[in-house]
């Protein structure tokens, strides 16, 4: 075992649930890669994703940002791409990227679309859905106000739609952040999630809470405090 690997053991224990606060000091204590890490949670819940009443998706923005410069696409009719160029998205258009995506490209972060575009779009779902970047109007992703959802994006907002297996996968910002803003962050995640508790759902909604970063062992966050 590494000198780094065993100093990083000794910080923490395998099989302790640590507050929220406690994980955002840690995660930065046993993070020991030399570029910048990206922090996530995987949060799992007790839902049944297969059940239309019992998907939970959404999106929230990180008071701390997400330390990302995030990608955005947008796809749009012509008389909208002035709008989406000025508010600052990386590509605009409409038929070359529906190409190019159904080429297998993804290299984006968030894609937003127009509402009037959408029936092109929806041939795409089956690409972009197993990767969370099917725009949809419950995450303000499909809209005509293209300058706001572009500035949301690359302001912090995140969206987040949990998978089949019921589990939610999201970054909430760097190893570099201070521990009061991966706090932040992952309690205003968190906190949205709660609130998207489906009346269906049984039992207690969030069963297990893990936060990670880029080659780290997971910490177990106490899912009974939320």
């Amino acid at each position: 075992m590494s000198k780094a690997r065993r100093a990083v053991l000794e910080k923490y224990d395998l099989e302790k649930t640590y507050s929220l606060e406690d994980a955002s000091n840690l995660i930065k204590e046993i993070t020991t890669v030399k570029f910048d890490a990206t922090i996530d949670l995987a949060i799992r819940l007790n839902v049944d994703p297969r059940k239309a009443d019992q998907m939970v998706r959404g999106s929230v923005s990180l008071p701390a940002g997400t330390g990302k410069d995030m990608k955005v696409l947008v796809l749009c009719t012509p008389d909208k791409e002035a709008e989406a160029k000025e508010a600052g998205a990386d590509y605009v258009g409409l038929e070359d990227y529906i190409e190019k995506i159904k080429g297998g490209w993804t290299d984006v972060d968030v894609i937003i679309s127009t509402p009037n575009v959408m029936g092109k779009i929806g041939a795409l779902g089956r690409i972009l859905g197993p990767r969370n970047l099917m725009p949809n109007p419950k995450t303000g992703t499909v809209t005509m106000d293209v300058k706001k959802a572009v500035a949301d994006s690359k302001g912090g907002k995140i969206d987040f739609k949990v998978d089949k297996f019921g589990i939610i996968h999201t970054l909430v910002g760097k190893v570099s952040f201070s521990k009061e803003d991966i706090h932040k962050n992952a309690k205003e995640l968190l906190d949205t999630i709660v609130k998207l508790k489906p009346a269906s759902a049984k039992g207690q909604y969030v069963t297990s809470v893990y936060m990670s970063s880029t080659m780290s062992p997971s910490i177990n966050v106490d899912a009974s405090s939320l």
